[in-house]
């Protein structure tokens, strides 16, 4: 009987997932396996844990639903602490499986993690086999080389919607064989060593880990609302649930693929509306393909004070004093700490609060970007090491921006995006608190 480990890491879904496609068609059992890696639960160097309670709390909503659906149709989910190496190297030897499956990984951490089991699976004569499950578009698709990625977005995009194609979703399996797996045993907040925070009331939507609320919130945010046909226009707001699509929890999780929600924006476009709106959640996408392929690219350097440019005109340093401030919600800004109020209350920002706050540390404050980097990395439910950090290189003028010293006006920000102080009032009225 051929058996195959499929190791779940942020591809936590039945749907779009070639990983588990490829493990049901080539294998009569499936183990589908999650690893809780002791390093993702550390204090990072610069001093915040790696994983906080907002994104832990997400992250165990996600695994409990994917449990679910592996079990309605035939399987079951296998839960271990640990290093990986070990964990998933043991589990393969327990059940005497052929071959372990997973997602390609990029950022330089969890690249080193891959090599690692890939080493230890050598050793016990087992294959670690690859796939890309986490962008629109495939490597072996786009129009150049990983060393020969543009390192400006605009040259990226233009070309490769010329000259690429999307490929299709896969469907979701009807059915998998495994053995019998025992119930679910999920690892408690202490044994992370976290505590369990609830989440601001005030928080601009009640994010649920999970393929099925995935799934969910594009039915609403699309075809419910029909708040896709005015995507461009809302997408800088503050306040409320529909502004934007909020897809950046489930995406950074892969509780929903991006071919997924492409193929469902080319269903609305045929059914409802094909505006510039529909357009842009599609670009939006794609800049989160481009800072991926991008951390490809460069690997580590992404991670380094000076960056992808290697720039001696970044002079920043922390001041823990300043940044305490900062990350407080204390500045005197009331536009900076009412994001940041936010963002410490409810695991969330906007895409706008994070870019006048980004820059506001590193242009008006003078900070080492990497603390807020590694800060955000703690906070934020929809973490996404890429995105994240080519984001914070960006700002910071060490990254993929091709405009030097790009700083931004937080006062005319703040009168632009929040003209009658209904976003700040919420964050900073003490009878809201």
């Amino acid at each position: 009987m051929k058996r195959t480990l499929v190791w779940f890491k942020t591809d936590l879904r039945l749907h779009d997932n070639e990983t588990l496609i490829r493990a049901i068609e080539q294998s009569d059992e499936i183990i589908p396996v999650y690893c809780f890696d002791d390093a993702h639960f550390k204090i990072t160097n610069f001093g915040f844990k790696k994983t906080g309670s907002f994104r832990a709390q997400f992250l165990l909503e996600s695994l409990h639903d994917l449990d679910r659906n592996l079990r309605a149709i035939g399987s079951g989910l296998i839960i271990v602490k640990g290093k990986p190496e070990i964990e998933i190297t043991q589990l393969a030897m327990k059940y005497d499986v052929q071959n372990v499956f997973s997602k390609q990984e990029v950022a330089f951490e969890e690249l080193q993690t891959q090599a690692l089991v890939q080493k230890e699976l050598s050793k016990i004569n087992r294959p670690l086999v690859l796939f890309n499950t986490s962008t629109l578009y495939q490597e072996e698709e786009l129009p150049f080389s990983i060393k020969d990625i543009p390192d400006v977005f605009t040259n990226f995009r233009k070309q490769v919607e010329k000259e690429s194609k999307i490929r299709l979703v896969f469907a979701k399996p009807l059915s998998i064989n495994s053995p019998e797996i025992e119930q679910l045993n999920l690892p408690t907040f202490e044994a992370l060593s976290l505590e369990n925070k609830a989440v601001d009331k005030r928080a601009v939507l009640k994010f649920k880990g999970g393929e099925t609320a995935a799934w969910e919130r594009l039915e609403h945010y699309f075809f419910k609302t029909n708040s896709l046909s005015n995507y461009k226009e809302t997408r800088n707001g503050l306040v409320g649930a529909d502004y934007s699509s909020k897809f950046s929890a489930w995406l950074a999780l892969g509780c929903i693929s991006a071919g997924s929600i492409y193929d469902k924006i080319k269903k609305y476009e045929i059914d409802i509306i094909a505006n510039e709106s529909t357009y842009w959640l599609v670009f939006e996408l794609l800049w989160r393909d481009y800072f991926r392929l991008v951390m490809h690219k460069y690997g580590h350097r992404i991670f380094l004070k000076k960056g992808i440019k290697n720039t001696d005109a970044y002079l920043n340093n922390h001041n823990s004093e300043v940044f305490e401030a900062w990350k407080n919600g204390k500045t005197g800004n009331d536009f900076i700490d009412a994001n940041m109020l936010e963002l410490k209350l409810t695991g969330f920002m906007s895409n706008r609060g994070r870019q006048n706050v980004a820059s506001y540390m590193c242009n008006d404050l003078k900070l080492d970007w990497r603390y807020g980097a590694a800060y955000f990395e703690e906070q934020l439910i929809d973490y996404d090491a890429c995105s994240n950090w080519g984001n914070w290189a960006y700002l910071a003028g060490v990254g993929n921006d091709p405009k030097n010293n790009r700083v931004f006006n937080i006062e005319k920000q703040a009168n632009d995006y929040d003209k009658n102080k209904i976003f700040r009032n919420l964050w900073l009225t003490k009878n809201n608190l």
